[in-house]
């Protein structure tokens, strides 16, 4: 026997046979059966995501793709298995075909990046006839994210996405600091005004996304559930600018843009905190979750599921990832549910 820090490794001399013993066998010689161990329940990572919704919304797993990085659900097909993600959410549709913002759209920050995409897309019903059959058949459900200019706008878009095979919920991103005239959640007023609109339109579950470009996201989360929303995404990006030193301008054509991936945990962690404190309606953890441990954060901090975004460019496998380790850490504390955990870091409070 070999020591060596922390454990101990036992030589077995040369020529001499070992039997090989399985798992099973193992469990046999210990009086338990293999049965026994095959029945050891898996930790359940399964949450309802809107019981507020006559039908609420189950996610097992409790991971989602963010918008504007898993584009509209065909881009890593054969590359990520959708069948182990809680929902993939699309990029942002609006009433009208928008061409984006101009370039350059993106550059990289410490420990982020910059983008100011501005929302293109082909506009609500060219998507719809572009999209319906991709979404009908993909093996995880599709959440539509949707922006819209003023509030018969948003009702008629919404009503648009009603009744899609497999569309189970919208994401009405009321928060887009690239585009004018769209930041509607930096005014709790707006908020409402806007989210009323949604409600008018669909008999989806509803998630408000929400900006952290404010002073107190607490009025904001309160506008948001006044106004019907099931659930409350945190956060978008935060606004930012990168100069370019040798031509002495903004980086970006359209000169400001939205900082996302870890640069902004910190600051997202904090928003799902305060939010959990005023509001009842789950919460969504977006920004900079890459590891399981991130994710933890957030639900820790009070989110039901998270948002995988900035890592999918690095790490397509981020998310499936993140669910992975989220069970990891379940089966390692031995506890059986994720719901556990949530807004566990408020009861560590007193």
């Amino acid at each position: 026997m070999v020591e060596q820090p922390g454990r101990q490794v036992n030589i077995i001399p040369a020529g001499r046979r070992v039997p090989v013993r399985t798992r099973a066998s193992l469990a046999q010689q210990r009086g338990a059966t293999v049965s026994a161990i095959s029945a050891e329940p898996a930790p359940d990572l399964s949450v309802d995501l809107a019981p507020g919704h006559r039908s609420g919304l189950r996610l097992d797993p409790p991971v989602l793709t963010a918008s504007g990085t898993f584009g509209f659900g065909d881009e890593y097909l054969g590359v990520v298995d959708y069948a182990r993600l809680g929902a993939i959410i699309t990029k942002t549709v609006t009433p009208a075909a928008r061409d984006g913002n101009p370039t350059p759209r993106t550059v990289e920050t410490p420990a982020g990046m910059l983008n100011s995409i501005g929302l293109p897309n082909a506009g609500g019903a060219s998507v719809i006839r572009q999209k319906r059959d991709l979404w009908r058949d993909l093996p995880c459900p599709v959440i539509v994210s949707l922006a819209a200019p003023d509030a018969e706008s948003w009702t008629a878009l919404a009503a648009a996405f009603e009744g899609l095979p497999n569309v189970v919920a919208l994401e009405a991103n009321l928060s887009c600091p690239n585009v004018a005239g769209l930041d509607f959640a930096a005014d709790p007023s707006a908020t409402g005004v806007m989210l009323r609109a949604v409600v008018r339109g669909t008999s989806l579950p509803i998630i408000a996304k929400l900006s952290p470009n404010v002073t107190d996201i607490q009025p904001v989360a309160r506008a948001a559930e006044d106004a019907g929303a099931h659930a409350i995404s945190l956060i978008n990006t935060v606004l930012g600018m990168v100069i370019d030193v040798e031509r002495r301008r903004p980086f970006l054509g359209n000169r400001v843009g939205g900082v996302s991936g870890p640069a902004i945990r910190a600051i997202a962690v904090r928003c799902v905190y305060q939010a959990f404190e005023t509001v009842r309606v789950p919460l969504i953890g977006i920004g900079g979750i890459a590891t399981a441990e991130d994710a933890l954060q957030f639900i820790l901090a009070g989110a039901t599921t998270v948002q995988v975004g900035t890592a999918t460019f690095r790490n397509p496998q981020a998310p499936v990832e993140v669910a992975d380790g989220l069970r990891a850490h379940l089966r390692r504390h031995g506890l059986p549910s994720l719901l556990s955990l949530v807004g566990a870091a408020h009861r560590a409070d007193g």
